[in-house]
């Protein structure tokens, strides 16, 4: 039995929560996936797996082994890697979490790495909230704000940039407010992300003013509340990824300007500093590198 390859295997089902899944990611017939996760639990002498006719599930000793199973297989592409030197064939699956507005920003850019290198993939996943990074199998992700995960590798690499913003419907019956103190006899749509969806922050340079809101509505995914502010729901504080067409072509108006809403670091996180797979160091660039390319996000003022 190859146990890296099985190791591998196990890996990629755990992630999906699926033979098929996996199957079709690694290339493998569903019967092929079976056998390897079945001899690795028969060499291991323990189940790693739940089977059912209508479901599949880790098992406690299979949550155990996954950290373990993904430093193997991660040292064992390193040292492949390694061993190519800089000619190596950048190769494999690389997932990364986003907010859903860096998410956009990047899925424009990213056909032009796979062009680059054909023999890689790339899984986006848009969350607004921390994931367990290695029990997932997330090889990168952005979070906004402080990182207090003491355990991850966290490099910073921009920063936010928000408008608070109203379509001109809404400002033609309700007008629009000129100071944070006015914003609560408005009506607020906002995103729920990480628990902040009642109080949004502004920042005139000098001092910081938090404005505690009740949104009537509220969305766990920007883009939805990006819609909603476009069809006249009310104020909502959102990325310039996703408004700043909007505002240039009239569709929603910047409002405070001399008050903008306060900014946040743009961190992205890895498990390990050690062993990171050629795969994953070529997206991380390449995130960097798109990041810096946009002048609001690369400036820290």
């Amino acid at each position: 039995m190859d146990i890296v390859s099985a190791l591998r295997t196990f890996l990629r089902v755990a992630e999906t929560g699926s033979f098929s899944a996996a199957a079709i990611d690694l290339g493998l017939t569903q019967p092929a996936v079976s056998r390897q996760v079945s001899a690795l639990e028969a060499h291991l002498n323990t189940r790693l797996l739940h089977r059912s006719t209508s479901a599949l599930a880790v098992t406690a000793e299979g949550e155990q082994m996954i950290p373990m199973a993904r430093k193997v297989v991660d040292a064992v592409d390193a040292l492949g890697e390694a061993t190519c030197g800089d000619g190596g064939t950048v190769s494999g699956k690389v997932r990364m979490s986003l907010p859903a507005p860096l998410g956009i920003y990047m899925s424009d850019r990213l056909p032009r790495l796979l062009q680059s290198h054909p023999a890689m993939t790339v899984e986006l996943i848009f969350r607004e909230e921390p994931s367990d990074l290695v029990g997932e199998g997330i090889d990168l992700e952005v979070r906004l704000g402080a990182v207090s995960d003491g355990s991850l590798i966290c490099r910073r690499i921009g920063w936010t940039t928000a408008f608070l913003v109203a379509a001109p419907s809404y400002l033609e019956m309700r007008g629009a407010p000129e100071t944070p103190d006015a914003i609560c006899s408005h009506e607020c749509v906002c995103y729920s992300r990480a628990g902040e969806s009642r109080i949004w922050a502004f920042s005139n340079g000098a001092e910081e003013t938090q404005v505690r809101i009740s949104p009537r509505l509220t969305a766990n995914n920007s883009v939805a509340v990006h819609r909603a502010v476009l069809a006249g729901s009310g104020l909502a504080v959102l990325s310039h990824i996703l408004v700043g067409a909007d505002v240039e072509a009239g569709r929603l108006v910047k409002l405070m300007p001399a008050f903008p809403p306060s900014r946040l670091p743009i961190n992205v996180v890895y498990p390990s500093r050690r062993n990171i797979p050629l795969r994953v160091r070529t997206v991380l660039d390449f995130l960097v590198d798109a990041v810096h390319q946009d002048a609001e996000m690369a400036s820290a003022s």
